[in-house]
């Protein structure tokens, strides 16, 4: 195949990629890639340097697969820095006791990359970056389940790989609220619970939740911040087609103000791209 041919056969394909996967990807706020798979800067599916090299959003990104710093998650994340955010939540709040350090540092043994790639300030501008988003979604580890969450249509009928079970719901539940058919089923795959038949386990069991919310982050949100794109990006793999683009400032402003207090209580700067 000369040149030009190759050319016009990667348009071909990289069209065909467009058609198949952009609908999907505008409803999951996510490229929702099968395993092995790199979620390109575009929110496209596939392996090489187009897609897990720079702006790599999720999967095996190359920045993924840089050594480890050597740095301990559970020395950054202290009882005092976790229970500075779950002690906000009331006595009355379903998350009160659920949400705790010995259940979060449990659920982190399935994910040694979280909080240990890239320089030791990328670590903690990780661990800033997804408590910030885990104090917005729970409100200070207040909710376990969506509020009115029950009352919503989370099922994505079109997607035959992880179809929706008669009489379950995927709404909102744990760190990062968890949601669609098509994230609780290969969360339970990849973690090991049914997802589709199952998904209130998300909201009874403490370390199955933390571990859904490593879940999504490690394949949507961790090579944005080891590549160094910023707290932005993060944004939008979480709720992006909700909040950014002017969509709502006000939640984003939260969740920005959250993620520069724990880059400050971490003694870490921002970086740059706080906002989507």
């Amino acid at each position: 195949m000369n040149f030009s041919s190759r050319k016009q056969f990667i348009f071909l394909i990289a069209l065909a990629i467009v058609v198949v996967v952009v609908p999907r990807t505008i409803l999951a706020q996510n490229c929702g890639c099968e395993e092995g798979l790199c979620c390109s800067k575009w929110g496209f599916c596939g392996t090489g340097n187009d897609f897990c090299g720079q702006g790599c959003q999720g999967g095996p990104c190359f920045s993924a697969s840089a050594s480890s710093n050597g740095g301990s998650v559970a020395d950054v994340v202290s009882n005092a820095f976790f229970n500075g955010i779950a002690d906000q939540a009331a006595s009355t709040c379903e998350g009160k006791g659920f949400y705790t350090r010995a259940n979060f540092l449990e659920a982190l043994q399935s994910y040694p990359k979280f909080g240990t790639m890239g320089s030791t300030d990328d670590s903690k501008r990780e661990i800033a970056a997804f408590f910030a988003h885990v104090t917005h979604e729970t409100g200070h580890m207040c909710f376990i389940n969506e509020i009115n969450g029950p009352s919503g249509d989370y099922c994505d009928e079109d997607n035959t790989e992880y179809p929706c079970v008669s009489g379950k719901n995927y709404y909102g539940r744990g760190p990062i609220q968890l949601s669609w058919n098509f994230n609780y089923g290969p969360a339970g795959k990849s973690i090991g619970f049914d997802g589709l038949n199952d998904p209130d386990i998300v909201a009874r069991d403490a370390v199955i939740s933390f571990k859904t919310a490593l879940w999504y982050w490690m394949n949507n949100c961790h090579s944005l911040i080891t590549s160094g794109q910023g707290f932005g990006p993060t944004i939008r793999a979480i709720n992006g087609q909700i909040e950014c683009d002017g969509r709502n400032p006000q939640t984003v402003a939260r969740r920005v103000e959250y993620y520069t207090e724990y880059c400050q209580q971490l003694g870490v700067e921002t970086g740059d791209n706080l906002t989507c």
